[in-house]
């Protein structure tokens, strides 16, 4: 794990004891300080009993902590907590500031951030895939992979300097003030999470403010396609090293990136290429990077082909933004459309604007879930439409109507709590019936070599 001298003897309380704010308190009690912790559940707090003081930080005085450490799912816009430290005076901080605060006493390396709506995750391991192709000591973390300060600190090797690569979302944005990233990028904004945010346009002021994270010799990446947003139109202005990728992207190549197809992967590509570049990998490395990146579970994943119908896996797409770009990676084949596309789930939204301009890629839809009548509503003007509710009947129905040339595609332009715990669940319960109903049970025969297991994170 990741510890610092920094912390001894410091005091600190952790708030949330999942897989991130466990590693917390273990950095930090390694390192010598103080810890209070505190979750709603009980088994962690008992965990922790002997080695932490356990108390619910609504209930105790917070003078005397030097920070509270507090899990990305807390709300700061309406949890109690946020005005109880203000006001003693505690700054609330997640582990990535932690990790932040460690890394003078980290060997030398390089920090790479990368945000935005969609394909965060997709980039984030596109990036890590390439470099540790290339021979760099690399790792993921903050919202993919295992919790950074879990993970052992990177050392250097022939290939130059470690490189630590992390998705951040904009709640961990949120609780994060001195990263200092040797390349920050921004991928693209739409409207996502406003729960949690004013509106939009303080939804894209919480990510532009990791562009402002940068080292001495840094740059951050940012999309034209967001330009318009007064928080990212302000940083062209900026006496900083910025640098606007897109709209446009060349697609030379991207017919030999077999996990990386569609529009949407063209611009996460683009970004990984560029991202590199600034790490000092070769033209040559980055191209051997993006032919053998072998993808990410639920996103566009390629789970078999079955009587020449290709079943697709997209069950991360969790708003029609993001499912978007999955119609348009399937256009028509000599004017017959090919997509037979599963949706619905617990809807973030109450049309399917995004995804209206590739309707026309689609053969049938099939709706499921809370968001069933909607979508059947919405989609009935432009195509065939199959009421299912469950993903199960939806998945079979589907499967009797493709022909070969066919794409059975998940992507569910929803939320999956209506029917699942998360849309990790939801993907491997898609692979799962592809195996039972089109493969004749043959979960091999399917590519699914280990049985479907419960996923821990929220979609």
């Amino acid at each position: 794990m990741i510890t610092a001298r920094a912390f001894s003897g410091k005091q600190y309380m952790v708030l949330g004891l999942a897989r991130s704010g466990m590693a917390v308190v273990e950095s930090l009690l390694a390192s010598g300080a103080r810890v209070t912790a505190w979750d709603r559940q009980l088994e962690p707090r008992e965990a922790l009993a002997g080695r932490a003081e356990i108390a619910d930080p609504l209930e105790i005085p917070l003078e005397g902590f030097d920070a509270i450490v507090v899990s990305p799912g807390v709300p700061l816009n309406t949890h109690p907590l946020v005005p109880r430290a203000k006001a003693a005076g505690v700054p609330v901080i997640g582990d990535i500031e932690l990790f932040a605060q460690a890394r003078a006493e980290l060997p030398e390396h390089f920090v790479v951030g990368i945000t935005g709506t969609n394909g965060k995750s997709t980039t984030t391991a596109l990036v890590h895939h390439i470099l540790k192709s290339a021979g760099v000591s690399t790792i993921m973390g903050g919202n993919i992979g295992l919790p950074i300060m879990a993970q052992q600190p990177l050392e250097a090797n022939d290939a130059g300097l470690p490189v630590y690569v992390l998705e951040l979302s904009s709640y961990q944005i949120d609780l994060t003030y001195s990263l200092k990233c040797k390349v920050a990028a921004l991928l693209n904004i739409t409207p996502d999470h406003l729960d949690r945010y004013e509106n939009f346009a303080a939804y894209a002021a919480a990510k532009a403010r990791l562009m402002w994270m940068l080292d001495d010799f840094g740059v951050a990446l940012l999309p034209e396609s967001a330009a318009h947003l007064p928080a990212i139109a302000a940083l062209r202005g900026a006496n900083a090293p910025f640098e606007w990728l897109g709209p446009d992207f060349d697609d030379a190549g991207q017919a030999d990136w077999p996990t990386l197809q569609g529009p949407h992967n063209l611009e996460n590509a683009a970004f990984a290429a560029r991202i590199c570049g600034e790490l000092f990998l070769s033209n040559g490395q980055i191209a051997d990077g993006l032919r053998s990146y072998p993808g990410l579970p639920h996103r566009m994943e390629r789970v078999t082909t079955r009587d020449g119908v290709l079943y697709v896996n997209d069950s991360k797409a969790t708003n029609p933004a993001s499912t978007a770009p999955a119609l348009a990676a399937f256009p028509p084949e000599e004017g017959r459309k090919r997509i037979h596309w599963i949706c619905g789930g617990l809807a973030k939204e109450d049309n399917l604007n995004d995804c209206a301009p590739h309707f026309g890629n689609v053969a049938r839809a099939y709706t499921i879930g809370e968001a069933g009548a909607l979508f059947t509503r919405l989609l009935e003007p432009h195509m065939p439409v199959e009421p299912c509710e469950l993903l199960a009947q939806a998945v079979n129905k589907a499967r009797q109507n493709a022909v070969p040339g066919d794409v059975v595609m998940l992507s569910p332009a929803c939320a999956s709590f209506d029917q699942f715990r998360d849309y990790e669940i939801r993907g491997d319960t898609f692979k799962e019936l592809v195996a039972q109903l089109c493969c004749d049970g043959d979960r091999e025969a399917c590519g699914l070599d280990e049985p479907a297991g419960e996923a821990g994170s929220m979609g």
